[in-house]
């Protein structure tokens, strides 16, 4: 298997991007890495019935997403005991790897971790890092490299659902330092976990440059930069801006929260970069009309794929793209 000119400092030059597409359109680009992120740890079944929550339930959806041609999939492992909350447990998170590496033997295994820390206003207090995930050794763990406060709604979780009984705001507060974002980095790399590197804005950058500069960062920089929701707006001038911003080793994973979701994704392939798609991401198929599982929205995002011209990755191409080695046993 041979990949040539995959990463954005290759997709981003112009002679080059020229010459495939004149030649091949979309065919001559990269394999499309397709990444889902099943459940998310904010909304669950209260926004749609079909969010997995239980072990079992996100087990079943990763298998969908990767026969519908996920190579990845990005999951927060929910609390037991209150399955609105996400789990802080490094045991669980290396249970439902363990369980979806049975059903999906090469699928790469991205498990959220954040790195940062949360505040709260009302104390005056910051809570630990969140590292939670980091012994369970996923093969991906996701390192937010931004700073925000939102005040989410929140649904309340009727009967037989429990853990919130009325509509609430989340106050969600983030924060990470560089110095966090390099200990976070090199913890992982000693775990032999590579880092996603989570970007809300393009001035997110600056973070992944100190990295890259001082060596924390090992190339391929796999980075994910979200649109919409409480990323960054939605446009193809952010888009490009991003392309054009990032270090030449890098591979850009462009994540559409919302209605923006499969615009955003449309673009992404264009450009020659590399998608997510799931529930955790977006509850609705169209307006008004909510998805049935992760294995529609990634069926969706193939076919789009497809119409363009845009090969698909298969979790071989995307291994080898990414730098990752064979699938981790558990």
């Amino acid at each position: 298997m041979e990949l040539k000119e995959y990463l954005v400092g290759d997709v981003r030059d112009s002679v080059r991007y020229i010459e495939k597409m004149s030649r091949g359109g979309l065919s001559k680009l990269p394999p499309l890495i397709i990444t889902c992120a099943i459940t998310g740890g904010l909304h669950g079944k209260e926004a749609n019935p079909n969010l997995p929550e239980a072990p079992e339930e996100q087990v079943r959806e990763a298998y969908d997403a990767y026969n519908a041609g996920a190579s990845m999939v990005h999951i927060h492992r929910r609390n037991p005991e209150n399955p609105m909350q996400m789990s802080w447990k490094w045991e669980e998170f290396a249970e439902i790897n363990t369980m979806v590496r049975a059903k999906c033997p090469d699928l790469i295994i991205n498990n959220t971790c954040l790195g940062g820390r949360m505040l709260n206003e009302e104390t005056g207090t910051i809570g630990d890092r969140m590292l939670a995930s980091i012994p369970a050794k996923p093969e991906v763990a996701s390192l937010d490299i931004h700073c925000f406060c939102e005040d989410m709604p929140m649904k309340a979780r009727k009967a037989p659902l429990f853990g919130r009984d009325e509509d609430a705001i989340l106050k969600f507060h983030y924060s990470i330092s560089p110095d966090t974002a390099k200990y976070v980095a090199q913890l992982m790399d000693e775990q032999g976990i590579k880092p996603e590197f989570e970007m809300f804005d393009i001035a997110d950058v600056k973070y992944l440059n100190r990295l890259a500069k001082d060596g924390t960062a090992k190339t391929p920089y796999w980075v994910s930069m979200l649109f919409n929701g409480n990323g960054t707006i939605p446009t193809p001038d952010m888009m490009l801006a991003a392309t054009r911003a990032l270090p030449d080793n890098s591979l850009l994973n462009v994540i559409g929260i919302g209605a923006a979701q499969f615009p955003m994704l449309a673009m992404a392939m264009i450009l020659g970069h590399h998608v997510r798609v799931g529930l955790e991401d977006n509850v609705f198929y169209a307006p008004r009309e909510l998805a049935q599982g992760n294995g529609q929205m990634v069926e969706r995002v193939v076919r789009l794929a497809r119409e363009l011209g845009r090969p698909i990755a298969t979790p071989e191409q995307a291994r080898k793209m990414m730098g990752l080695g064979a699938p981790r046993a558990y």
